[in-house]
C-alpha cells in the first residue's frame, strides 16, 4: 500500500513513513493511492467478532507489509485493553430509529482515544531499534490533546508539544492535558483560537519541509487527524457498528458531530471500502463552514464563535481537503492551487464536480444552541441517556433527518467532560468515572504564550530535548 499527497508534489510513501511523517512535505495530506475494498462476504464475516479482530481485518489492507497480522493484532490488543467497556465502542438504542455509538470509554473519555492509543504504539514500534527521535507538535480544540498526551506520555523516542486555545476548552479537557507530568510532555496555552493554533502547526511543518524553519533540527510529526494512521483507526468503528445493525444486508446512516472533518471522513473511507452507508450527516454547530460548503458550495471562513461545544469551534477543517481531492478527480495540482487561494483569502467555492461528488453520500445540518439543548433533554427524558453537547449536535441533526435507515449518532465524549452544559440543559450533573475522579485535585503545568509563530517555535526550540 502506497500513499499520495492531496497536493500532488510529495513523494509516495509506505505506511510506516506516512505514520511518522504526518503532513506531506508539499503541505498536503496523505491518502491511499487506491481504496482497498472488502467483499460483502468479508463484511458479513465481521459479525460477532471482537473489536480487536474487527480492527485487524479492516486495517490490514492499509498497513500492507509494514506490520504482520500478528504484530497488528498485538498492538490493537494493547491499545484497546485500556478501554473500560469490553465492546470498546458499544451501541446504545434510543428508539426504533436512533442509536448512539459510544466512543468515550477510553482513558481520556473521548473518541480520540480510539485512534490515538493505537497511534502512540505505532510510533514506538516504528522507532524501535533506530536512533530516530520524533517531536510531535499538535493543536487541539479539546479532546485530541489529552488523548495524544495519554497515548505518548513516557514513550521512548517521542516528545510532544500540544497547543490549546487558552480559556476555550473545558476545565476537564484542560486538566487532562496539563496534569500529566511525564518529561516528554509539554503543554502550551496560546492567546488565540484553535484555528490560530492549527495554522501555526501547519506552518511549522511547511517551514521544515522547505528547509527554512527554526525547528529544522527536529523531526516533526503529527497526531491530529492530518495523520493518516489516526484516521485509519477511526474507520474500524463504522464497520463494527454497521454489522451489528444488519450490514451488509442493509445500509446504515451515521450522524457525526463535526469540526475538523476527520471523524466523518473515516465514514467516507468505510463506504469506499464497501460498507453500505446510507448517508453521512455532517452535524455542525453555529461555526458552520462545513454546512455551508456542502449545502451551497461556499467554503469561506468567518470569525469563530465560542460555544458549549469547543471541539467544534473551528472554521478551517483540515481533513476536508482529503474529500475535495477524492471527489474532485484526484488532481493534486488543481487542488494545490485551490487550497493556496483559500489559504490566502480564507474563501473559496467548491467546483461542481466536488459538490456533486460530496452530495452522493453527505448531507449536513447546522444545529444551534436551542436545538442542542432540546436534543440533550430528549435523550435524557425519553431514552434515559445523558449525552454531552457535541453528541447532542449530532443527535439533533439525526432527528431532523428523513433518512429511511437506522441512524447511528457518534457519541464523541463522556458527558462529565462538559458537566456545566449538561446540567443546564437537563438538570442532571454527570459524574466523572472513578478512574479519573481525582482530576481536580491534581497540580497543573503549562506555558501561556502569544498566538504567534515566533513565540511558539522559540519555546519549542529551546525546550525540546
Amino acid at each position: 500500500m502506497h500513499y499520495v499527497s492531496t497536493r500532488g508534489a510529495a513523494p509516495a510513501l509506505g505506511f510506516r513513513e506516512v505514520t511518522l511523517a504526518g503532513l506531506a512535505n508539499d503541505g498536503g495530506l496523505y491518502v491511499p493511492e487506491t481504496w482497498p475494498t472488502l467483499s460483502r462476504d468479508e463484511i458479513a464475516g465481521l459479525a460477532g467478532l471482537s473489536y480487536v479482530e474487527t480492527a485487524v481485518r479492516v486495517m490490514a489492507p492499509f498497513v500492507g507489509d509494514a506490520l504482520s497480522e500478528d504484530e497488528l493484532r498485538s498492538l490493537c490488543t494493547q491499545a484497546y485493553g485500556r478501554f473500560s467497556h469490553d465492546a470498546v465502542t458499544p451501541l446504545v438504542q434510543l428508539d426504533h430509529r436512533h442509536w448512539l455509538l459510544e466512543l468515550f470509554h477510553g482513558p481520556t473519555l473521548a473518541f480520540k482515544d480510539v485512534a490515538l492509543q493505537l497511534l502512540g504504539l505505532l510510533f514506538e514500534r516504528f522507532l524501535a531499534g533506530t536512533d530516530q527521535k520524533l517531536t510531535i507538535v499538535g493543536a487541539t480544540s479539546g479532546d485530541t490533546g489529552s488523548a495524544a498526551i495519554d497515548a505518548v506520555a513516557g514513550r521512548t523516542g517521542v516528545e510532544i508539544f500540544m497547543l490549546h486555545p487558552k480559556g476555550r476548552v473545558s476545565d476537564v479537557q484542560r486538566r487532562q492535558m496539563t496534569t500529566v507530568f511525564a518529561p516528554n510532555v509539554h503543554n502550551i496555552a496560546i492567546e488565540g483560537s484553535f484555528d490560530d493554533a492549527q495554522a501555526m502547526v501547519k506552518a511549522m511543518f511547511n517551514a521544515n519541509a522547505a528547509g527554512t524553519g527554526p525547528l529544522g533540527h527536529l523531526t516533526l510529526s503529527a497526531v491530529n487527524s492530518i495523520n493518516w494512521a489516526r484516521l485509519m483507526a477511526q474507520v474500524v468503528y463504522y464497520f463494527y457498528a454497521a454489522v451489528r445493525l444488519g450490514a451488509p444486508e442493509r445500509a446504515i446512516a451515521f450522524s457525526v458531530p463535526t469540526g475538523n472533518f476527520g471523524d466523518v471522513f473515516a465514514g467516507y473511507v468505510a463506504a469506499k471500502m464497501g460498507l453500505p452507508v446510507a448517508r453521512l450527516i455532517v452535524a455542525t454547530n453555529v461555526n458552520d463552514i462545513l454546512h455551508r460548503a456542502l449545502s451551497s458550495g461556499d467554503y469561506s471562513a468567518a470569525g469563530v464563535v465560542a460555544t458549549p461545544t469547543p471541539s467544534m469551534d473551528i472554521q478551517v477543517s483540515s481533513n476536508f481537503e482529503r474529500l475535495l481531492f477524492d471527489v474532485g478527480g484526484r488532481d493534486g495540482a488543481a487542488l494545490a492551487a485551490q487550497m493556496a487561494g483559500f489559504e490566502a483569502s480564507k474563501a473559496m467555492r467548491l467546483t461542481n464536480r466536488q459538490r456533486e461528488g460530496a452530495a452522493e453520500l453527505f448531507s449536513s445540518a447546522r444545529i444551534d444552541l436551542d436545538d442542542m439543548s432540546l436534543a440533550m433533554r430528549w435523550a435524557c427524558e425519553r431514552a434515559g441517556q445523558v449525552i454531552d453537547p457535541h453528541t447532542a449536535i449530532g443527535l439533533g441533526a439525526a432527528r431532523q433527518s428523513d433518512i429511511d435507515a437506522p441512524i447511528v449518532t457518534l457519541a464523541t465524549a463522556h458527558p462529565a467532560k462538559f458537566g456545566d452544559a449538561v446540567e443546564r440543559a437537563t438538570g442532571v450533573r454527570p459524574m466523572l468515572p472513578a478512574r479519573v475522579g481525582d482530576l481536580f485535585d491534581r497540580e497543573e503545568r503549562y506555558e501561556t504564550l502569544p498566538a504567534t509563530f515566533e513565540a511558539v517555535t522559540a519555546y519549542i526550540a529551546e525546550t525540546a530535548a
